[in-house]
């Protein structure tokens, strides 16, 4: 079975590129160099010293002894918490910003829905003075009101975005809507593996340095240098398939996503988008996504703002499809209950999405000398409102 992507841009039958007339020659341009660029001596140079001193790569493998005991197996925490911004969204960033400039792109546009992309995306925007307008749904503005003055002290521009469910699909729209408009001097920096080809192969590229680091983390802590479980939460997946990507071919590990069940998956208020998805397009490629008989975009809802999407990432699609990950829904309570035993028992407080990921732990039956490696996606600073208004339950 292969899991990388062909060169048409498809994981098995998933991917592709469906764009406007308008945008194909860029999508075609990107195509073309993308490969070529990033893999040149001087770019890879570039890319990993900003990753180092900069981002501050590498993000440490902790053992978690306290959760180890209560889950009963080994835990291991990949720790993108604690990159510059607070997230692995910045891994991404700083090789697409690094591309634009090679490409002579002067003005920089994103989505955010938890707005850890968007501050992503404002942060290397202010580091290379390229011009950057974040699109962000109305919904999401109010509640990552951190997030949001974070971008604006950047210099970015936030425009709320007042359409549909107000959240990250909409605002991924406008963000489209924007590129089909300014198609000569803009580069858009997708957040996700989502988007047509070649975003989700090219962002996984920049967020392997994940298990490039767990590969060598692993044989310096277990003297081997694979575990038996990957965990990582998936909302578009970026974490998660930067988490996976060595280990695709290696089935003496087992992967394990977490997706957003929000109230409950057969509630009708969830992003589960893999349990109860169909075949479709959205954003640019052939996915899995929410939707009605006839094609509607069906609205998602979870508590996390950076897993409300209706869809997923062509590659985890196929990874599901296949049977080569395991993916757990995982409800609001669960994931908050989690991220509250984390804080707890490891004082690390994760970002909600992350907790998702923790919420599977009490889902899945393991060895005591099983080895886990679950990424920890992100910070909980930008969450605090949330966890506050649960804590008061």
């Amino acid at each position: 079975m292969k899991y990388s992507v062909d060169k048409n841009g498809y994981y098995g039958r998933f991917g592709g590129a469906y764009v406007p007339e308008i945008l194909q020659k860029n999508v075609e341009n990107l195509k073309q160099n993308y490969e070529r660029i990033i893999n040149e001596p001087s770019f890879q140079k570039e890319f990993n010293t900003l990753l180092r001193d900069y981002v501050g790569r590498p993000s440490p493998l902790y053992f978690a002894q306290r959760l180890s005991e209560v889950i009963g197996a080994k835990i291991y925490l990949k720790r993108e918490d604690l990159n510059h911004t607070g997230a692995h969204k910045i891994n991404n960033t700083v090789g697409q910003i690094l591309l634009a400039k090679q490409m002579g792109k002067t003005r920089i546009i994103a989505e955010t829905g938890a707005g850890q992309h968007g501050v992503a995306t404002a942060t290397v925007c202010a580091l290379m003075n390229l011009q950057c307008i974040v699109y962000m749904g109305e919904l999401d503005v109010n509640r990552q009101y951190l997030n949001v003055q974070k971008m604006r002290m950047l210099g970015a521009t936030v425009i709320p975005v007042t359409s549909g469910n107000k959240t990250l699909k909409d605002a991924t729209n406008e963000a489209i809507r924007d590129w089909c408009n300014n198609p000569t001097d803009t580069f858009y920096i997708i957040g996700s593996v989502v988007g047509p080809h070649p975003y989700p192969d090219m962002v996984a590229r920049f967020q392997s340095v994940i298990s490039d680091e767990i590969q060598l983390q692993l044989q310096e802590k277990e003297g081997r240098n694979y575990p038996d479980y990957l965990i990582a939460c998936v909302g578009g997946g970026s974490n998660a398939i930067g988490t996976y990507f060595n280990y695709l071919d290696d089935k003496r590990v087992k992967i394990i996503s977490a997706e957003a069940a929000g109230l409950g998956v057969d509630t009708g208020e969830t992003a589960a988008t893999i349990q109860i998805g169909t075949e479709g397009v959205i954003h640019g490629s052939r996915t899995l996504l929410m939707q009605t008989d006839d094609g509607q975009i069906i609205e998602p809802y979870s508590i996390s703002a950076g897993l409300d999407y209706p869809g997923i990432g062509p590659v985890h699609a196929h990874l599901a499809k296949t049977g080569r990950c395991e993916v757990l829904a995982i409800t609001d309570d669960e994931a908050l209950d989690a991220a509250f035993e984390l804080t707890k028992l490891e004082g690390i407080i994760p970002a909600i999405e992350s907790a998702h990921a923790l919420g599977a732990l009490h889902k899945i039956a393991f060895k005591p000398s099983d080895v886990v490696v679950l990424t920890v996606s992100g910070r909980g600073d930008k969450d605090m409102p949330t966890y506050l208004e649960y804590f008061k339950k």
